[in-house]
């Protein structure tokens, strides 16, 4: 059991990564910098940039204020409207989806490790392959929606806004914001944890084989 130990070192690590992984998916989820839309209409969008995110769209107005905000105005993109674009809905269930998921990887990891620590054996090789399943699952939960409105910027998909949101048709330019960069380092961040966890049930599987056959 101390050999366990001293060889679990690496999955500490995992887990280190995996909780900042998740504490990344979940910062990116709140950012409205995923699609950064550039103006030359200054008129309501005084800085002439708008940023659309997964909950929300913002921009910086002279004209228009949300309350709360000195200079910001924030419109909420609803999952049920006409307008919501298929990639922005899937952003919305499937960031969730993908936190709820990773902290039930990072509780098991934590489990698995309470184990090896402590000295109980029983069941740890399980919920080690259980909590790499876990965390390869909430960063690939996450990677769609990131992929693709990373692939809608790429393409210059534009998004036709209901006249309240004081949006134009379509930006001049836009280009990736650092919501999109954030979640995609918080999924590498994930798919690392997740191998190495993995890795470690098969090697101690292998193990077990090994001594079955001797």
């Amino acid at each position: 059991m101390t050999y366990l130990a001293h060889t679990a070192h690496a999955q500490l690590c995992a887990l280190w990564l995996s909780c900042v992984g998740w504490a990344l998916t979940g910062v990116s989820l709140g950012l409205i910098q995923w699609r950064v839309w550039l103006v030359s209409d200054r008129e309501v969008i005084s800085s002439g940039v708008a940023w659309v995110g997964v909950w929300r769209t913002c921009f910086n107005s002279h004209t228009l204020v949300t309350p709360g905000f000195k200079v910001m105005h924030c419109s909420y993109i609803s999952l049920s409207e006409a307008f919501t674009p298929p990639e922005i809905v899937a952003a919305q269930v499937l960031m969730l989806l993908s936190l709820l998921v990773g902290v039930c990887g990072n509780a098991g990891g934590v489990y698995a490790l309470r184990n090896i620590y402590f000295g109980m054996e029983k069941n740890s090789t399980i919920c080690f392959f259980t909590t790499g399943a876990l965390c390869l699952l909430a960063a690939v939960t996450s990677l769609v929606p990131l992929l693709w409105n990373l692939s809608s910027v790429v393409t210059n998909q534009t998004i036709r806004f209901p006249p309240e949101f004081k949006m134009p048709p379509a930006p001049d330019s836009q280009h990736v914001g650092c919501g999109i960069g954030v979640g995609m380092v918080g999924t590498a961040l994930m798919i690392i944890s997740g191998i190495c966890f993995c890795i470690r049930f098969l090697s101690s599987s292998l193990c077990i084989i090994i001594i079955i056959m001797q």
